[in-house]
């Protein structure tokens, strides 16, 4: 079976700091893989709220989470804070990637990383509708 690979930019756009409650945690005492993921979805939530934004109102267009990847880089425990950095990246007609990494706070060592591809969405009509100009040009100014 291939492995997924996900490269990282140079830089990234957002940062977090995101604690890791005794919820996170699974039996093998570290953090749970479906744990991670709803820590993505906070740091999302975070990151379209750094910028005036929430998932169902980016200058008029909701989003939807049509994709994850991750690929794990070390074990994550109870207390730890971890730093959670995300950008947007690979813009299509519809969507983009959000490209992340989650480093614990005081080590810096890496836990994870991955990408969530987002979409776009009408949710009254549901359906697609293309990004946003305004989105656009302000991630462009914000770089």
């Amino acid at each position: 079976m291939a492995r997924v690979i996900i490269d990282l930019p140079d830089r990234f756009m957002f940062s977090t700091e995101v604690p890791i409650y005794i919820g996170h945690i699974n039996h093998g005492h570290h953090l749970d893989n479906a744990a991670l993921l709803m820590l993505v979805s906070e740091t999302r939530v975070r990151f379209f709220r750094a910028l005036d934004y929430t998932e169902l109102d980016v200058e008029g267009a909701g989003i939807i989470v049509a994709d994850a990847a991750v690929q794990y880089k070390s074990e994550a425990f109870y207390g730890e804070t971890l730093v959670f950095e995300m950008t947007p990246a690979e813009f299509n007609n519809y969507g983009c990637d959000l490209v992340w990494r989650a480093r614990d706070k005081v080590s810096g060592r890496e836990v994870a990383r991955g990408k969530n591809g987002i979409v776009f969405f009408d949710y009254q009509a549901k359906r697609p509708v293309t990004i946003p100009a305004a989105f656009r040009a302000r991630l462009a100014a914000a770089n």
